[in-house]
Formats: C-alpha cells, sequence, structure tokens
C-alpha cells in the first residue's frame, strides 16, 4: 500500500488533482454544472475539504478549501483514509465497491455523487503520470 509522507504531501497532492480536474476544459464545466457541494474527511492525516462548483467564471469551475468554515452546505458527505483517495485518483478503487466493503462511509445524496464518477475518470490517468514523475512513491 502506497502511503503519503505526511499530511502536508496529502494535502498538496489532492489540491493539485482538484486543480487538474477544475481547469480540465471537458471536466471542468461538467463537474460545475453538475452543481453537487461535498465534503471529504480523510481520519487517518486528519482533514477535511469542501468541495463545490466556482459560480464567478474564469479559468475555474471549482473552488474548495481545507476546512468545515464554507460559505455553502455540501450535498454529500465521505469519510475515507488517505490511501483510498490515492487508489480512487489512479482509477483503482471501485466507489460503489468501496462504500459496500465500508472503506468509503457516506451521507447526503450518494446517488448525485455516484453521477459524477464518469465526468472523473480522464483524471486517472493524468494524476498516475504526476505520480509517477513527482511522486513515485504514491503510484500503486
Amino acid at each position: 500500500m502506497s502511503e503519503f509522507k505526511s499530511p502536508q504531501e496529502f494535502r498538496e497532492v489532492v489540491d493539485r488533482v482538484f486543480t487538474i480536474m477544475s481547469r480540465d476544459p471537458e471536466m471542468g464545466p461538467k463537474l460545475r454544472d453538475a452543481e453537487t457541494p461535498q465534503r471529504f474527511e480523510f481520519p487517518d492525516v486528519d482533514m477535511v475539504v469542501n468541495i463545490t462548483y466556482a459560480d464567478g467564471g474564469g479559468e475555474d469551475c471549482l473552488r474548495w478549501e481545507w476546512s468545515d468554515d464554507v460559505d455553502w452546505e455540501p450535498e454529500v458527505g465521505m469519510v475515507m483514509d488517505s490511501d483510498i483517495a490515492n487508489r480512487y485518483f489512479q482509477g483503482k478503487e471501485n466507489v460503489a465497491m468501496a462504500i459496500a466493503r465500508r472503506r468509503i462511509k457516506t451521507s447526503g445524496n450518494v446517488k448525485k455523487a455516484l453521477a459524477l464518477i464518469p465526468i472523473t475518470k480522464p483524471v486517472f490517468a493524468r494524476y498516475r503520470a504526476m505520480l509517477e514523475e513527482e511522486y513515485p512513491h504514491l503510484v500503486e
């Protein structure tokens, strides 16, 4: 199992993957138009991130805060360890199976969140390429 070297590295990598999705000309607009605010909790690194759509136009289609002090309410909540998130972004973790096996705990409108998965599939190859180049210890 591949592990992050620190919570700071985890946040750095997740910030980068969210930026990839937010600015991608295919994924970004679709994720923005889905209007599905989400809250992700990662107990093993003691972090939470809230992500929502950016409504101001411009380069970024998403916005996120590493805090619960946000001006939006999440429609979906997911709790998972950092290694599950890493596996997901590499295309190695099936979310529906992880939910069934309780590796991901969910709340809220899970069906709406699952509908976003096909939109995010193009990030898998780009995430793996980033890991291979800059974070080889995280490659599964």
